[in-house]
């Protein structure tokens, strides 16, 4: 990765504060690392880890060390003094609140040493001498994570790496039935530049409601017709009570078509074969209340060996992670939650957060810190900062002011506009309101004439043409899974309406609801099958005839149709094109989208690439394709065919061009820090590769730069003092502020911009690392280049967080989704009635059906008639 050039000077310097917080520690301390081994490790996995060491903890041979160790309950251990060796303890498993057991299993933990962490060599990594960049800081990083987080790891719950919270304490919120949010922190250890700092955050998860497992499908049988759906419960964990302790289970299943009363197994105990109802009756006196109106659960991972429990004996362990995809409803409801402006949360980061994870010096959760000499300082570190002069925007006619990163567009015309052939509606008809009377209603008649007027005034050509108006009267969603009969009614409208010789320019679909099925159907059977743009209207918002809300609408709709018709809606003054236009350059976005939780086991990961395709860097067509989720083990998040979906890039350049460009810029998107490594060692080659197939005879070395965007980080920025030139109204930083000192890398060429208005929340500005330059680019050069660039998003008047050409990337991907809808969001939530979950080999061979089912459905991909255009804005 290339060393930072220097530190950027353009824009008003200025001071703002961070939620990094200096750690002191000796200079010359020396901690010791050791390895866990858990012996018999087969019994010992999960969560009985975590109780093994519980144990070892209050085991007299161990115990006058607890206060000078942290680990991770697992597999490694830190010391602040050394340990004997050997070190080995044994331990009999026992629950909690479980008696003694005579055939209770018994474990053998071994501390074995594995090296000394001497912190002045993580000293020299801090002094930024460029000799000492070879030195690798994550051996010592994990390490002071491990006693950072030590007291938060024992009095919380920890989700993810460095997520704690704490539910005894803690705000709660009702997302849905069955889920809340809570509040907790994320807290890590960064090594900067000659200061070692922590990272403090507010972050949100969602949780399980705890309460008794049938109490809860209870109330999801009446709010819901399926009842608890089987994704709501897969990997559960409930606790019971009648073995005389509590023990933990995880739900591998719930068996929809066994009650109680109906599922039987063999039971030599009591003499033969019995029901579930009758096993818990005879051996341990329980007469259950559901036995035949609540289904079962098995929680056993063999499949040859189920464990059923009825619900009703079972309780959802509390401060249980949601692990499922939030729906729509509860992501609202959770964003709510969350947006709390900037002084709510730095509030909490320093009360109620320092109190929490135990970083307040005195008193027992501090202990583990004072043993290692570490303590932290409770001030917010300050950074400089400056702010970016914002670009100036142009169109045809008409002029506009940024104010805030965003300006109007009242009274100017498109840059250039598009030209409409012929166009289309699609009334899709389902009996809601909002809806219009039919293809003769003369509301729909003067809602068009409107919608055309306002594409005229704003310099699309040819809107003047009266559209062909079809209409589909779509099956009732009760009884049409996945609404297959609806799809199909559109595909015949469609296919028995249009000539597929002369397509129309695009297709103006008005749907007066939402539907998870309808809207991503339609853009698969358009954007793949039939090669047809189209643009969605919501009627709800469309047809809203208060003040100017329908203007306003049909603005942010003609955004989109002028880019799909090939059009330009702004360009930016050439002065701040100027990084890209002094040479002929092509701009890169790259993304890669994974399964979700609520995905099908073996759908597949999306990847796409988008690039521009002139100077003008406002058209960007896509390449889409598919791969394996587990492709490459090591690097998951890589896209496998690059090499493809840049040649066809650059064909596309050239074929605008004339020539291939002689510089490329890549927005890499979607790339954690521990993958920075992985772009060089797996995209790269294959983006040079491209190089050479795309020209086989001739040598073509086109300049390369690659910059990481990051969004998924924890960095956040406040002003020094109320009523600062650097704060909006709602106490955030204003757009255009960029950080490249005090909290970046201390060798990397990475900054924190900040492009656009944080209206809601606490704004998160982006994180970019520069991983490979050819180009030997200057802070002040790439830092503005970004800033300005983010100006140029086609379907918006304000400048937007991320650069496009990563954004575009990102919507590319999730345009992907939506053909392949009923795998990637909408998993079949039937649960079979046979036990628990397959086998290892069924497993696999089911995930490759499932891969090659959505290799059918993807088909060809994007249909030749669009893959020169922006199909997917």
């Amino acid at each position: 990765m290339p060393l930072r050039p220097g530190w950027g000077a353009l824009g008003r310097p200025s001071q703002l504060r961070t939620n990094f917080f200096a750690v002191r520690m000796p200079k010359d301390a020396v901690y010791y690392e050791y390895e866990i081994d858990i012996s018999p490790k087969a019994q010992a996995k999960g969560d009985r880890r975590e109780r093994i060491l519980e144990l070892v903890e209050q085991h007299p041979i161990f115990s006058s060390f607890t206060q000078h160790v942290a680990h991770d309950r697992s597999q490694r251990l830190v010391s602040a003094r050394q340990l004997p060796q050997p070190l080995s303890v044994s331990v009999r498993y026992l629950e909690v609140d479980q008696n003694d057991d005579p055939n209770a299993l018994s474990f053998t933990v071994d501390f074995k040493f594995q090296r000394e962490l001497t912190m002045s060599t993580l000293n020299e990594y801090m002094s930024g001498n460029p000799a000492h960049r070879a030195i690798d800081p994550q051996p010592f990083v994990s390490a002071l994570n491990l006693v950072m987080q030590s007291s938060a790891s024992k009095r919380g719950v920890r989700v993810g790496r460095n997520k704690y919270f704490f539910p005894s304490n803690t705000q709660h919120h009702q997302l849905s039935l069955g889920v809340e949010a809570y509040r907790g922190f994320f807290m890590s250890i960064r090594p900067m530049y000659k200061q070692l700092m922590v990272n403090i955050n507010v972050c949100m998860t969602a949780f399980y409601i705890p309460g008794n497992l049938a109490e809860a499908m209870l109330a999801f049988g009446q709010s819901t017709a399926g009842g608890m759906p089987q994704q709501f419960a897969n990997r559960m964990k409930v606790l019971t009570k009648h073995l005389g302790y509590t023990k933990k289970s995880t739900i591998s299943r719930i068996m929809t078509s066994l009650t109680a009363r109906t599922a039987k197994f063999d039971c030599e105990e009591l003499g033969g074969r019995v029901s579930v109802e009758d096993f818990f009756k005879r051996k341990y006196r329980i007469n259950l209340r559901h036995a035949t109106d609540l289904p079962i659960v098995n929680t056993s991972a063999n499949p040859k060996r189920p464990v059923y429990l009825p619900a009703e004996i079972c309780e959802i362990m509390p401060g249980q992670a949601y692990r499922g995809k939030l729906d729509p409803e509860q992501t609202s409801n959770m964003i709510q939650f969350a947006c709390n402006p900037p002084e709510f949360n730095g509030n909490a980061i320093v009360g109620q957060g320092f109190e929490q994870l135990g970083l307040r010096p005195g008193g027992a959760a501090s202990a583990t810190l004072s043993a290692f000499g570490i303590s932290v300082d409770s001030n917010m570190a300050v950074v400089p900062s400056r702010v970016l002069p914002p670009p100036t925007i142009s169109y045809s006619t008409g002029r506009t002011q940024i104010r805030n990163a965003g300006w109007n567009i009242v009274d100017v015309k498109l840059q250039k506009g598009g030209t409409i052939g012929s166009w289309a509606v699609l009334l899709v008809q389902e009996r809601r309101r909002d809806e219009f009377k039919g293809p003769n209603d003369p509301e729909l008649i003067a809602f068009l004439k409107t919608f055309l007027g306002k594409c005229a005034s704003s310099g699309i050509a040819g809107a003047n043409k009266p559209p062909k108006i079809l209409s589909v009267d779509l099956p009732s969603p009760r009884g049409d899974h996945n609404r297959k009969g609806a799809l199909e009614a559109i595909r015949q409208t469609l296919r028995g309406n249009l000539n597929r010789d002369a397509k129309p320019s695009f297709i103006l679909v008005l749907l007066s609801g939402r539907d998870n099925y309808i809207y991503p159907g339609i853009k698969k059977l358009c954007d793949v099958d039939l090669g047809i743009q189209t643009i969605h209207m919501q009627l709800s918002k469309a047809r809203d005839s208060r003040g100017n809300r329908q203007d306003q609408y049909f603005s942010n709709v003609i955004l989109k149709v002028n880019v799909k018709l090939g059009g330009m809606n702004h360009l930016l003054d050439p002065s701040s094109m100027k990084w890209l236009t002094d040479k002929k350059t092509m701009v890169m976005g790259i993304d890669v989208t994974h399964p979700s939780p609520n995905s099908q086991p073996g759908s597949p990961s999306i990847a796409a690439v988008v690039a521009s395709v002139d100077d003008n860097f406002v058209q960007f067509p896509a390449s889409l394709t598919l791969q394996k989720s587990d492709w490459n083990k090591d690097s998951k998040e890589m896209v496998e065919k690059l090499t493809i979906m840049t040649i066809e890039r650059l064909q596309v350049y050239k074929k605008k061009n004339g020539k291939l460009p002689d510089r490329i810029f890549v927005y890499r998107d979607g790339v954690s820090e521990g993958q920075y490594h992985l772009v060089l060692r797996e995209e790269l080659p294959k983006i040079q590769a491209a190089f050479k197939q795309i020209s086989p005879k001739a040598p073509y070395k086109p300049t390369v730069t690659i910059a990481v965007c990051g969004k998924r980080h924890h960095a956040r920025f406040w002003p020094t003092a109320l009523g600062d030139a650097n704060m909006t109204n709602n106490g955030n930083t204003v757009p255009g502020t960029v950080v490249d000192k005090g909290i970046t890398g201390i060798y990397d060429f990475d900054f924190y911009l900040q492009a656009h208005n944080g209206l809601q929340g606490h704004v998160r500005p982006t994180h970019y690392t520069v991983v490979y330059d050819d180009n030997h680019y200057q802070a002040d050069v790439l830092q503005q280049g970004t800033h300005t660039a983010s100006y140029l998003y086609a379907r918006a008047t304000k400048a937007v967080s991320l650069v496009p050409a990563a954004y575009y990337a990102d919507i590319a991907c999730e345009r992907g989704r939506d053909y392949l809808n009923a795998l990637m969001n909408l998993a079949d939530d039937q649960s079979s009635a046979a036990g628990g979950p397959p086998a290892t080999a069924d497993r696999e061979a089911e995930k490759e059906r499932v891969f090659q089912d959505a290799s059918k459905v993807w088909g060809k991909g994007i249909h030749p008639d669009l893959v020169e255009t922006m199909f997917y804005i």
